[in-house]
């Protein structure tokens, strides 16, 4: 368990698929065949099956395609301020689709702000793709690289043994075939997990150039990671049942303003299904909507 709660958190989700520049590269494939054809042809050579014909690839292997984080800060008149933000910001926009502009813009971020982050399997793969792209890509961010010397001394989000980066995967479970899904745990708690579609799917909109729905997707799981480590932070005492309802409704207050806009209307279905788990959940009654 977590024993602290900085005074901003960002709870967030990245969006990767198979890289076909990779593919390439590593299995001497032509530069005319189909990014899709060399897509297919990674899968197969990381044993494809017809009962399981998308293998898991290695996370050097994928690209960043998408970043989406909800952030929560304290300001210094001690009120909360919620903000969902994503990257790239417009999917039509060439230069801000490119990884490494993508990547370098929200490590450079956390570098500057500094704040906790929270994510899903984060420490095993999200922080981990972070690294090997950076890498690939040549990104220097030193801001976010950066260790102190005395684990107390600063901010360190390659530690497992701090606060900086909490993965909720690791709090409540581990990896392993015993550990829950994001979408089991958020569903169980009445909280909406995956609706439409998963993880699965992102490979095909990413193949019809549907970035936009990816970016929708990654949004809504970074408001669902952001629910349970609410409700994480609620069973640890860090909110009292009345804070903790609290801090839902800013949930829904940041949802309805983001919805406003035709770009978050998808945000409107998320919020209707919380309303939905919300009232038929046979928890929900323990705790305010």
């Amino acid at each position: 368990m977590f024993k602290s709660i900085a005074d901003e958190v960002w709870a967030f989700d990245a969006e990767w698929v198979p890289d076909p520049l990779a593919g390439r590269l590593l299995y001497n494939l032509p530069e005319t065949m189909p990014d899709w054809d060399v897509v297919q042809e990674m899968w197969c050579r990381h044993g494809a099956t017809a009962e399981d014909p998308r293998p898991y690839l290695k996370t050097i292997l994928c690209r960043i395609v998408s970043i989406a984080a909800v952030i929560r800060r304290v300001l210094p008149d001690t009120s909360v301020r919620l903000q969902l933000i994503s990257l790239p910001k417009k999917a039509e926009n060439l230069q801000e689709r490119d990884e490494a502009a993508l990547l370098a813009r929200f490590l450079t971020r956390l570098g500057e702000r500094k704040p906790q982050i929270v994510g899903f399997n984060s420490q095993a793969a999200d922080l981990k793709i972070f690294l090997q792209r950076g890498l690939v890509h040549g990104l220097s961010v030193p801001d976010f690289c950066r260790r102190p010397a005395k684990p107390w001394e600063g901010v360190d989000y390659f530690a497992r043994t701090n606060e900086w980066h909490i993965d909720l995967l690791e709090v409540i479970s581990g990896r392993g075939n015993r550990a829950p899904s994001l979408h089991q745990l958020a569903l169980l708690s009445g909280i909406p997990g995956k609706m439409d579609m998963d993880g699965w799917h992102i490979a095909e909109l990413w193949r019809d150039g549907d970035l936009t729905r990816i970016i929708q997707y990654n949004e809504c799981d970074a408001l669902t990671t952001y629910l349970l480590w609410l409700r994480l932070a609620h069973f640890a005492g860090f909110f009292t049942t009345e804070a903790y309802g609290e801090e839902q409704e800013r949930v829904r207050t940041l949802i309805a303003e983001k919805a406003r806009s035709p770009q978050h209307a998808h945000l409107r279905t998320y919020q209707e299904r919380w309303d939905l788990l919300q009232g038929c959940h046979p928890r929900a009654a323990v705790l305010p909507p």
